[in-house]
């Protein structure tokens, strides 16, 4: 137990940020459902053969996805001392599935040797001080910036999970790239159970019901199983035939114990992509990889900070230091794991929300992934129109800081704007970070402040400009 003024109690600094044992595990429960997805998305993701026709294996991909976020997050709690969590990232799955998928001779092994790569060179910038340096250069209102549109980011993910927003197909004679529901209707029980989640948990967090983001995730839970165990709805997609009335990605259920396959342990080739690719395509496919988890991960570290209110008032993350050396870790041990490189998730909102403030919160998630490495169908028994309530409520309180803008300076306003708006509107935390950056940059020169730009935010500003342009250069090379 965490006794007030006891050594945990002052280490994690539990009383000192005005939490409680109690509201750090509540907290640690509501991250956990409202991440704990991505134990059967990610082998979704990472389900296609390699060029050698070699697949990972859905059920090792799981474990393993599990087993690494437990640790991660766990050592997050416990070194870095905040309510983070960490899992394998979405950006970055997807791009390492595509790329393994269009390049011809390119291995698993391979591509999550890339991964591990790039956390080394990860954690050497965090090491020499590079990343907190880049990190303290950023001007107050783009750290300002960052949260509302990780806020914005976070509440598009809600609604777009629970089906209340779709994306819409590309095809000839459509105006709009997303609409509400299906074909522009709401249809079906798995919908109606977010909405009722969404009104529940916005009447608990007004009337400040303790435990409210949770009551709400468990009670949607409760009644989504209910509904599917009467009426055997199934989910929207069973790997033939979609039906927009069923639940996103699973329907709830549990199938029992699973013994863990960790068998992808240990199989990346650091340097396979090298021979297979040559040293020009391999070293740019690392340094796409690179960027996405620095600038990903800082973003998300802000926000989620900013909204627990662990910040100092010159706006520095406390052992900003330690969560930067876990999260390079992440890339280390989450591509040696062969499930992609982990990251600190904005879906640890969910747990602020829930009253969170220290890294207890991170080891109770933590561990609670280390459980769902045995009973991985478990997690089933959450769908995400359970959780995505949560993830709007708590995107809602993100964004509200949106006032602390200045927006009668256009060097910090246009920049911001762009910052919040690319993040949901391209799915990408980098991306937004990456056009304020360089916005800022320009606008500031164009002002005549130059001395304003921190040398940092200039190498920043640089690296984000090789970044977007990668796709030229790679054509200009001849590289798929």
């Amino acid at each position: 137990m965490l006794k007030q003024g006891s050594a945990l109690d002052r280490y994690f600094r539990v009383t000192e940020r005005g939490s409680n044992l109690s509201r750090e595990i509540r907290g640690g429960f509501a991250t956990f459902f409202a991440m704990s997805y991505i134990v059967v998305l990610n082998p979704l993701i990472l389900s296609g053969p390699d060029s050698n026709g070699t697949t990972l294996g859905f059920t090792a991909v799981a474990a393993v996805t599990a087993l690494v976020a437990g640790i991660l997050t766990i050592l997050m709690g416990a070194w870095g001392r905040h309510p983070f969590a960490l899992a394998t990232g979405l950006g970055v799955n997807a791009f390492v599935a595509v790329t393994v998928a269009t390049n011809p001779g390119l291995t698993w092994p391979d591509m999550m040797g890339l991964v591990v790569l790039s956390g080394v060179t990860m954690l050497i910038l965090v090491l020499t001080g590079f990343r907190t340096a880049v990190f303290k250069a950023v001007p107050d209102g783009l750290k300002t910036a960052i949260v509302v549109g990780i806020g914005l980011f976070i509440a598009l993910i809600g609604l777009v999970n629970a089906g209340f927003v779709r994306r819409i197909p590309d095809v000839a004679g459509t105006t709009v790239p997303v609409g509400l529901g299906f074909e522009g209707k709401l249809l079906g029980w798995p919908t109606a159970v977010f909405v009722f989640g969404l009104i529940l948990t916005i009447a608990l967090v007004v009337r400040k019901v303790k435990g409210a983001i949770l009551i709400g995730i468990i009670t949607s839970t409760v009644v989504s199983v209910i509904l599917e165990t009467t009426l055997h709805i199934g989910p929207s997609f069973d790997g033939k035939n979609f039906n927009p009335q069923g639940w996103s990605l699973v329907a709830p259920a549990f199938s029992g114990w699973a013994a863990p396959d960790l068998s992808l342990i240990g199989k990346a080739n650091p340097f396979g992509a090298f021979g297979h690719l040559g040293f020009v395509a391999a070293t740019l496919l690392a340094f796409v990889i690179l960027l996405s988890i620095f600038f990903d991960a800082m973003g998300t570290m802000v926000g989620l900070a900013n909204e627990a209110g662990t910040v100092d008032e010159h706006g520095n993350i406390p052992d900003v230091d330690r969560v930067l050396q876990v999260d390079a870790l992440g890339a280390i041990i989450g591509g040696g794991a062969s499930v992609s490189s982990n990251q600190i998730y904005v879906e640890a909102g969910a747990g602020i929300g829930e009253g969170a403030r220290t890294g207890v919160a991170s080891v109770v998630t933590g561990l609670l992934f280390l459980v769902a490495m045995f009973f991985t169908p478990l997690i089933n028994l959450v769908p995400f129109e359970a959780v995505a309530p949560a993830l709007v409520v708590v995107g809602f309180m993100m964004v509200s800081q949106v006032g602390k803008i200045d927006w009668q300076d256009w060097g910090i306003a246009i920049p911001a704007f762009l910052t919040f708006t690319l993040m949901p509107f391209t799915y990408s935390i980098a991306n937004g970070l990456g056009a304020g950056f360089i916005a800022y940059v320009l606008i500031r020169t164009v002002q005549g402040r130059v001395k304003d730009i921190h040398p940092l935010m200039w190498a920043v500003a640089a690296a984000f400009a090789l970044f977007f342009a990668i796709g030229p250069i790679e054509a200009a090379l001849g590289i798929k």
